[in-house]
């Protein structure tokens, strides 16, 4: 089995958007998946967007204070992708304990890659039990910063043979 893909690699400096605009979570999501699709140069903007939708359906992605991690499998992609967004302001995401989310993980795969997925998933869980991950994500300027917060936090997990 391949090793899992790394945060710092996926959500590379350019994929972080530090200063969202949305104000609920429709206008998010159409946020992130536009910033997601320029970012991997991908034409299936509408669907990626309706496989968003529809895996939110099922229950909220904002799993834990602060934090959601939107995602949804696609047949349009390979591997796993991804963007990062953070809003300064906080939007009402019907999360699990009712509070604004400020830090959004995005992410789209596709069914052959569940496995990737899913470890991706178990590293984005594992970061964010840090609540000081979370603060340093938030007071980062630019993309380059929150990559750097990443990639900290991601050294410390690997290095606890996560």
């Amino acid at each position: 089995m391949a090793p899992a893909a790394l945060l710092q690699e996926i959500f590379t400096p350019a994929r972080i958007h530090c200063s969202l605009e949305a104000e609920d979570k429709s206008e998010l999501f159409e946020e992130l998946v536009d910033f997601l699709s320029v970012q991997y140069d991908l034409d299936n903007r509408e669907e990626i967007l309706e496989a968003i939708r529809r895996r939110e359906e099922k229950m909220s992605t904002g799993i834990k204070k602060g934090i959601a991690i939107p995602h949804a499998k696609t047949p349009f992609t390979r591997g796993v992708i991804g963007v990062v967004g953070i809003s300064k302001a906080g939007i009402d995401y019907e999360s699990l304990d009712g509070q604004p989310a400020h830090l959004f993980f995005l992410l789209v795969s596709s069914e052959e890659d569940a496995a990737a997925h899913l470890a991706v998933l178990k590293k984005i869980a594992l970061l964010i039990e840090n609540p000081s991950f979370f603060e340093e994500m938030l007071s980062a300027g630019d993309g380059e910063m929150a990559n750097d917060v990443i990639r900290r936090y991601e050294r410390s997990v690997d290095s606890q043979g996560a």
